[in-house]
């Protein structure tokens, strides 16, 4: 692990060290920076986003952190005694800390495999769309006449473009929520 307070870190994060450092971190399986300013908390963060193209997670809990959130890709807000304006700023909130296995292992996979069902979902609607008004133009002996009535055309993207989605985000969920916190090797095969 790697311990390192607000001033060396500010020597860390200049231009000349900053490989160094993250070279140094790489190798640590964990890098606690305490004792920092939001500035740098936010930097930290930046460098690694930036120069390790990784996606990164931001965690905090305070107006301290609002910064370090909003650089990060995802941005977890903690509700607690310093206020709300971490939650305010994340993209997900959480009211304690130890809910975040939950949020990440089992409502993280869930999201990982619901978009690619919908990915795939909306390429599928889109295509049997186009094929029915192609094979329709060899009908009309390619005349541009429409085949739908515009009424059921907006009809069908609004049934085949919301019921699926609504019912999927409710109901699909591939792998029970106690396995996938037992097995979390299981949000990897997801991504």
């Amino acid at each position: 692990g790697l311990v390192i307070d607000g001033r060396t870190l500010a020597y860390a994060l200049e231009p000349t060290l900053e490989d160094k450092f993250l070279a140094l971190a790489k190798r640590c399986r964990s890098v606690l920076c305490c004792r920092s300013t939001p500035l740098q908390k936010s930097m930290v963060v930046k460098v690694v986003r930036d120069k390790l193209k990784a996606m990164t997670l931001a965690i905090g809990d305070g107006a301290n952190d609002v910064s370090m959130i909003q650089v990060a890709d995802v941005g977890v807000g903690i509700s607690g005694q310093e206020g709300m304006q971490a939650v305010m700023a994340s993209d997900f909130a959480i009211p304690r800390f130890r809910h975040l296995e939950k949020l990440l292992l089992v409502h993280g996979h869930w999201c990982y495999s619901r978009l690619a069902n919908m990915v795939l979902y909306f390429f599928y609607k889109n295509a049997m769309f186009v094929a029915l008004l192609f094979w329709y133009q060899f009908y009309c002996g390619f005349s541009g006449s429409s085949m739908i009535d515009q009424w059921y055309l907006i009809f069908f993207n609004l049934f085949f473009s919301s019921l699926p989605q609504l019912i999927t985000g409710v109901l699909d969920k591939d792998v029970p929520a106690e396995v996938l916190i037992a097995v979390p090797q299981l949000y990897k095969s997801g991504q």
